[in-house]
């Protein structure tokens, strides 16, 4: 907890689970660890469990689902946030509940977070090899050539990691990708990741590799295999100079969304993504229209501009004449 007030109210709450509600030990765990993780994304906007806001609940559960929480789970940490606060107006401690009107998981359209252009150059541009020894080098050429596959092909931590030699067919500019449930794709990959894969297989794979033979693509020292959480450190470390703090997701659903920004149909996005039903796919017309809406307010000379109330319409115009008659 992030602070002495939000102990106090935990503390509180959890024994009138116990006592009064007589729920189960596990089932007052999860929502103590539910109401944990809210009281600390309330921390980090320097707010406190009393002080929460509806636009708070709604922005705990949106950052849920970009980090991948499934909808069951979400749906279980909304219910521990309706209890605490039915359990603090009852307590007379605030005098609105900030979960009144929030949508179940169910209900919700979730917009994946995804990066600006210029944002999104900064992350291709890293990283850079950090010294001048070969392994070092290699590894950075290696990261350089994941970046470009993951923002040229939408491609998922798990599949990027298990693409093998054999899957690339760089001379065609496209690359064999293994989806979910076993599942084939082609995707095709654009000149500047074409270029960043091929640096990669010239020079640094063979180093990374160190005699030692692997059927996969990107590789580990020593030959190994990388791990999902080696990826998310390295596209992490990659952002630091973009000012924001990327992840692979957001390096797929940029690749989705600067499509649909573009005039891209669903279907073909649909096909790179690798989604069983174009409706997954529907949610990046919300965020290509979010983003139309900003521009258009932007930079439309009326998008902002009020009635010009001292002006008089036509129809004022005419009742003015026809009362002087």
């Amino acid at each position: 907890m992030p602070s002495n007030s939000n102990a106090g109210v935990l503390s509180g709450f959890l024994d009138y689970l116990k006592i009064e509600k007589g729920l189960a030990p596990l089932t007052v765990a999860a929502y103590g660890s539910d109401i944990l993780q809210f009281a600390d994304f309330l921390g980090k906007h320097k707010r406190g469990v009393l002080a929460a806001r509806r636009s708070d609940v709604r922005d705990f559960m949106q950052q849920l689902f970009a980090n991948s929480v499934d909808g069951r789970s979400v749906g279980r940490k909304l219910s521990a946030l309706r209890h605490l606060y039915k359990y603090l107006l009852l307590d007379k401690a605030i005098k609105h509940d900030p979960t009144l009107n929030i949508d179940s998981p169910k209900q919700w359209k979730v917009l994946p977070k995804s990066l600006a252009r210029d944002e999104l150059e900064s992350v291709l541009q890293g990283p850079h090899a950090s010294s001048n020894r070969r392994e070092a080098a290699a590894i950075s050429a290696r990261d350089q050539a994941m970046l470009e596959m993951f923002y040229a092909g939408a491609l998922r931590v798990s599949e990027i990691i298990g693409v093998k030699l054999e899957d690339l067919k760089l001379e065609l500019g496209c690359v064999l990708v293994r989806g979910k449930g076993d599942k084939e794709r082609i995707v095709p990959l654009g000149r500047s990741a074409q270029e960043a894969i091929g640096q990669y297989m010239k020079a640094a794979r063979s180093v990374l590799a160190n005699g030692k033979s692997s059927p996969l693509l990107f590789l580990g020292r020593g030959g190994r295999k990388l791990s999902r959480q080696r990826v998310w450190q390295m596209v992490g470390a990659a952002s630091a100079g973009a000012g924001r703090h990327a992840s692979p997701h957001m390096l797929r659903h940029s690749c989705a969304t600067h499509m649909v920004e573009n005039g891209a149909d669903l279907r073909t996005v649909q096909t790179i993504l690798g989604h069983a039903d174009i409706s997954t796919t529907q949610v990046y017309t919300h965020v290509a229209l979010d983003r139309l809406k900003n521009v258009y307010q932007k930079h439309h000379p009326r998008a902002k501009q009020p009635p010009d109330v001292s002006r008089p319409s036509p129809a004022d115009g005419r009742a003015a004449h026809h009362s002087s008659e």
